[in-house]
């Protein structure tokens, strides 16, 4: 008998361990996610779909360790043991748009029973250019708008987008050492924006972006109509040149482009509202407790930008949802 957890658990234990609740009670699904960080995610798009009938369970695969249930454990460890009772969610990574070039893309296509996020990860979702603006007015309580930021990630989507192909080539290709994930990113990474001038940081990357597009069409001649047929058929998958930030590595995409606007766009949101107290006030108390009841009620930008949920009217999430809708379909 297995003494890991993940040895005994499956889709068939859950279903037996339903049908010994009273009759009327709702079924349990159990959903494993790959660390701690994934759970709120999965567990509002869960929500929309529980009834009286049923209710999702969002935890990590290991109730007797703390280590993280990475892609590979969910896929490896759990994959033959997934059903309409238990199931799987993971980033999509690359895998989505590898398409089948490994045995994790495979899985990924075609187990259903395994939940993806179309987008590179959750952080992409996160970093949902059309809801930067509410995360700025959540964190600074200032609805001005200074920057627009979903021209600004449309912009720098299409500059990253023709390097971004052949980053997803060189993965399909298994040619890693030459091209690797980390060396895209230092080619399509903001160092710093003014907030007045934002196109000047998107020029200073464009420059990077061209140079190394010379560089590879040069070395690999061969590989220019296999770019090209990438190009349509990532188009079919949901990828195109205005949105790539979503297909970006997460936590690159959130750290070096996303939080490089909202930083100096929530301190410019700050100082507005703090500098309109002081305007405003009509004496030293007034100002004092104006400003320190502003200050309290502030929040940090990269907490609210992890706990917003603006992004569900992005198309990839809409996805998401379509796949559990005919998951739950097919219970019936």
């Amino acid at each position: 008998m297995g003494k890991r957890l993940s040895d005994n658990l499956s889709s068939l234990y859950f279903a037996a361990a339903n049908s010994l609740k009273p009759k009327n009670s709702r079924k349990k699904i159990i959903a494993y996610v790959e660390s701690y960080d994934d759970i709120s995610f999965w567990r509002t798009l869960f929500a929309k779909y529980e009834d009286k009938t049923r209710y999702f369970e969002v935890m990590l695969p290991s109730q007797t360790t703390l280590a993280k249930g990475k892609k590979t454990v969910l896929m490896n460890d759990l994959g033959s043991k997934l059903g309409e009772n238990m199931i799987a969610c993971v980033d999509s990574d690359y895998d989505y748009l590898l398409q089948g070039a490994t045995q994790t893309s495979t899985n990924i296509i075609e187990n259903r029973y395994v939940f993806h996020t179309y987008a590179y990860a959750i952080e992409n979702y996160q970093c949902y250019a059309e809801g930067l603006q509410e995360v700025c007015v959540m964190a600074t309580l200032n609805d001005r708008h200074v920057i627009d930021f979903s021209a600004f990630m449309e912009e720098y989507s299409k500059i990253a987008y023709p390097l971004f192909i052949w980053s997803v080539w060189f993965y399909r290709n298994h040619i890693l050492n030459e091209f690797s994930m980390m060396t895209f990113c230092s080619f399509v990474r903001i160092d710093t924006v003014s907030i007045h001038h934002p196109e000047h940081a998107l020029n200073v990357m464009s420059k990077k972006v061209i140079n190394k597009l010379r560089e590879l069409e040069y070395h690999h001649p061969e590989a220019l109509q296999e770019i090209d047929d990438m190009k349509k058929e990532f188009r079919t998958l949901g990828v195109y040149p205005e949105n790539t930030y979503l297909f970006i590595q997460g936590h690159h995409i959130m750290d070096n482009v996303v939080m490089r606007l909202l930083v100096p766009v929530c301190n410019i949101l700050r100082n507005e509202r703090e500098q309109e107290i002081m305007r405003l006030a009509e004496h030293q108390m007034q100002m004092n407790n104006e400003l320190t009841s502003y200050q309290r009620s502030q929040s940090d930008v990269d907490i609210i930008l992890k706990k917003h949920t603006t992004y569900k009217s992005c198309e990839l999430y809409k996805r998401i949802e379509r796949d559990v809708e005919n998951f739950l379909k097919d219970l019936n």
